[in-house]
């Protein structure tokens, strides 16, 4: 019996050779290439943003001390991911370098869920934040007009790639509740202003 062939394991050139409106990943060596992001989706990861960098990046209306960036491409854990929003606390990254990927992993990133996204960000993406030691990751639903908050499972003594964590589902909010979340639980975020209505 002859086993099929196995796929080559996709590569940086791939994703250069994708249409520029699509977003490339390389995920446990396979090519993910996703659409550009509906109405939805764009409005509730402006909106985030948004708040996030004025209080968090710039210090306005918030304490400062930390990067957000939108869309940052991640070269992490042997993957190239591209999460819709992430974070670096300022004592890990005092500047932002001039470079067209980022090595260090993030201590959040928010994914915000689409029907083409949702399964990729859930199976294939959250286990590798995790074991390379990403402290936080919020998943944002603009259909269902949800956030949920997880927080990373760290063995005590170990440092990344972690072996054996996973996610602590801290809270989960919907509609139009205004919320205090870690990291960020030093303002207050108005979920009914991420909605499109």
């Amino acid at each position: 019996m002859t086993l099929p062939a196995r796929k080559p394991a996709a590569t940086y050139a791939d994703i250069l050779a994708l249409p520029e409106h699509v977003v490339g990943e390389i995920i446990d060596g396979e090519l993910y290439a996703s659409p550009r992001p509906a109405s939805p989706h764009a409005l509730a990861a402006s909106g985030l943003g948004s708040d996030l960098f004025s209080a968090f990046h710039r210090g306005r209306g918030g304490p400062g001390g930390w990067v957000i960036l939108i869309e940052p491409e991640l070269h992490i854990g042997g993957q190239v991911m591209v999460p819709d929003l992430a974070g670096w606390r300022r004592e890990r990254m005092p500047e932002v370098p001039d470079v067209p990927f980022f090595e260090l992993a993030p201590d959040w990133v928010c994914e915000v869920i689409s029907p083409s996204t949702g399964r990729l960000d859930r199976a294939k993406k959250l286990p590798h934040y995790a074991r390379c030691g990403v402290g936080h990751v919020w998943l944002l639903d603009p259909i269902q007009q949800t956030l949920e908050i997880y927080r990373l499972n760290r063995p005590p003594g170990e440092a990344p790639p972690f072996v054996f964590a996973g996610w602590t589902l801290v809270a989960t909010h919907a509609g139009d509740d205004k919320v205090r979340v870690e990291p960020f639980d030093a303002i207050e975020l108005d979920l009914a202003l991420l909605w499109a209505r």
